[in-house]
Parts: structure tokens; sequence; C-alpha cells
């Protein structure tokens, strides 16, 4: 038998943490890959029936309904071939072996290219097994050992490699809805993480593709959930990972699904759109491209999920910029504006807000009391292009780790 991985969701990395008491529902079952089509036609099904056979790792799927066998979380001609190589993750390595695994450490790599004429099912995991390697790598990310950059490389590449599996076997049920919607939640906590770091080389580069599969994981997400809709009620955790895809259009002009997102809206389901997490995502972006840093601020203190969090947070200092740029050049230059105040509606520390002036190119004063002041009307303001410095979010800190 495989190893079985701790199946714990109570660790503070898989708390969601809502505002009321409540929590992100555990994920204890399966998903399917990026970029994976899913026919409509397929719904009363648990597989798809797809006619498209792609060698890309991503997109590789069968029209038969292709059912693996490997009872491990690596198949043990790739363990033993990748012990020959001295392949092995650090995860991976027996008594810290380099060229030594086991079945309860070697985890399936992913395979950018992959012929379908030739794969065996010993080579495919059986959703079972996807399930507990999934839980396995999910409970690494507690790991005090390693850092953080090091245990999400190592997760990134596997949780792919799940995904390529479950695609392969047309997998689209309810269980691989909830793989996929804990995957979704590991790409999105590392995108506040990772934009956390250190910005050197290496971390920004996997920021960029961190993000870049999170888009196509969750846009395979919001398919599965169409195909398994079988009425117009919504699924458990359906509205809150439709709002995140709207939160993604913060600070971008992309669109994760090639398509104006007023299109994207109009074929949502009716509860989906007027579920308060979507009323929620749309009053955000909506906030953010007029420049109503106020109502910005204060829907987000008020409103937000952990995970819309996580979503929003590398943008939160560009709307504090774009208020900056707002008043200087909107205020009274014979008043300037108390940066006490303004604080209190960017919801940042005071000191942290004289910082972000400056880095702004603004120069702050006292008055004879010693109060910090914003003069307006500075010609020198001018909107940083390089990432902005780490400021804590005032009414959130709870979800700042």
């Amino acid at each position: 038998m495989m190893h079985r991985g701790n199946r714990n969701r109570g660790s503070s990395f898989w708390q969601s943490r809502r505002r009321g008491g409540q929590r992100f529902a555990s994920n204890e079952s399966n998903v399917s890959s990026v970029g994976e089509r899913v026919s409509p036609s397929s719904r009363s099904g648990s597989t798809a029936s797809t006619s498209d056979v792609s060698n890309t790792a991503e997109d590789a799927q069968l029209s038969s309904n292709f059912v693996g066998t490997c009872p491990y979380m690596c198949p043990e001609r790739e363990r033993i071939q990748r012990e020959k190589l001295r392949d092995l993750a650090v995860f991976e390595r027996l008594n810290g072996n380099p060229g030594k695994s086991s079945p309860a450490l070697a985890v399936k790599k992913f395979c950018r290219t992959i012929s379908t004429k030739y794969v065996q099912a010993s080579d495919m995991r059986p959703i079972i097994v996807l399930e507990d390697t999934l839980n396995y790598l999910l409970s690494l990310l507690e790991s005090k050992e390693h850092s953080f950059e090091v245990v999400h490389d190592f997760v990134f590449d596997r949780t792919r490699s799940i995904r390529q599996d479950l695609t392969m076997q047309n997998i689209v049920n309810k269980k691989a809805i909830y793989m996929y919607e804990a995957m979704v939640k590991f790409h999105v906590v590392s995108h506040y993480k990772l934009w956390c770091s250190v910005p050197d080389p290496n971390t920004a580069s996997m920021h960029h593709l961190n993000l870049e599969q999170l888009t196509k994981t969750l846009t395979s997400l919001l398919n599965l959930y169409e195909v398994n809709r079988n009425s117009n009620d919504m699924l458990e955790n359906e509205a809150e990972f439709h709002s995140l895809y709207v939160l993604l259009h913060l600070g971008s002009s992309s669109q994760p699904m090639g398509e104006p997102l007023s299109l994207w809206f109009r074929r949502l389901s009716t509860p989906v759109l007027k579920s308060k997490e979507m009323c929620f995502a749309r009053r955000i972006l909506r906030s953010f491209r007029l420049g109503n840093y106020k109502d910005f601020f204060c829907t987000a203190a008020a409103q937000t999920s952990y995970l819309q969090f996580c979503i929003m947070m590398p943008y939160i200092n560009e709307v504090r910029a774009m208020a900056l740029s707002c008043i200087n050049f909107g205020g009274y230059k014979l008043h300037p504006y108390p940066l006490l105040d303004l604080s209190k509606h960017l919801m940042i520390k005071e000191p942290d807000l004289e910082s972000l002036c400056n880095y702004c190119g603004l120069e702050t004063c006292s008055d004879e009391s010693g109060n910090k002041l914003l003069p307006t009307k500075q010609t020198t303001f001018s909107h940083p292009k390089d990432r902005f410095q780490s400021y804590s979010f005032l009414g959130l800190q709870e979800y700042e780790r």
C-alpha cells in the first residue's frame, strides 16, 4: 500500500479564516488538470468524452475510459530510473541519500511532453491514489525544515503531475472538483507568500509561473463546475472561486480566458452572479478602476475572505499610490493633508505611509505640534515603476503571516 499523507486541514496554512468564524471547506477529494477541455455532454457521468488528443502534458486526454492502476505516489519504473539518475528532490530522498528513495517518499514528476500512444495503466495513478498524493503534498507546506520557496517548487511540479493524470483519465466528477479547489488554493496562497518574499530574480520568476498556473488551474475548475451542474444551484465553494477569477483582473488588462470580463459575466448562473462573494469582487474591481480608494479599503476590510485577500494584496499599494496622486493633484495647496487621517483611510501605519509618500516622490512636513502633513500640488510625484515595498493592511492583520 502507498504511503497516505497527512489529511489534517486544521493547520494554519489551510485555514482560510473567514470573518465570523467561518472557514474554507476542507478539501478531502480530487481535481483534474490545467487547461482541461471538458465537454458539457458528459455531465451525467463521472468522466468526460473528448475527441482531442494532445501530446502536450497538461492537455493530454484519452478518448477511452482509461483507468490507472499504479498503487504508489510514483510509478515504480520511474522511481527506479530516477534513483539511477540521482534525480530525486530533497523530500524524496531516503535518509538523505540522493540516489535512494521509497514508495512512501517518491512522487511522480510532471512530464511536459507525453504521447498517449505509449501510456500504460501502470503509469497512471487512480483517483484514490491521486487524492492521497495530493494530501501528502499539501502537508509538506507546513514544513519548518525548508523554506517556503523550496517546498513550493516541489509541490508546484508534483501537483501539475496530478492534474495531468486526472486529465489523461478524463476524471471530471465532484471528487475532481474538490481536488482542484485544493490546488487552486495552493496557488492562491503561494501568490501572496511569493509576493511577500525578498524580490530576487528567482522568486520573481516563481511568482510569475505560479500566477500562470493559478489562472490555468482556476479556469479548469470553473469548467468542472459547469460539467457537474445539474440545476441552477451552486456547489459549496463555487461562488468564492468565481470571485477569485474576477479579482485576478485587478491591476492588469489581462484576460485569462481570452475574452472581456463583461462577456464572461453573461455566462454565469444567477445564484453565482448574485452571491455575496461575487458582489464583493465586482465592487472591489469597480472601486479599483474608478479610483474610489475609500470604498475599496472599507469594502476589503469588512468583507474579504483569506483567499480573496491573497489575490488582492499585491495590488493594495497600487491603490494607495493612486490615492496619493489624487490628493496631491486635487488638494488645496494652503491646507496640507494630515498624514494620520490619510493613514486611516488607506489602512496603513503612519510611518509606513510616510515611507510610501517618499517612494512616490512626495515630501512630508510637520506642524508646530509635530503632526505629520502631506503638502499638496507637489510636481515631483511619480508612480513607482519598481515593485512596492510590502506594507501591512490595518484591519486584516490576522490574514498576514
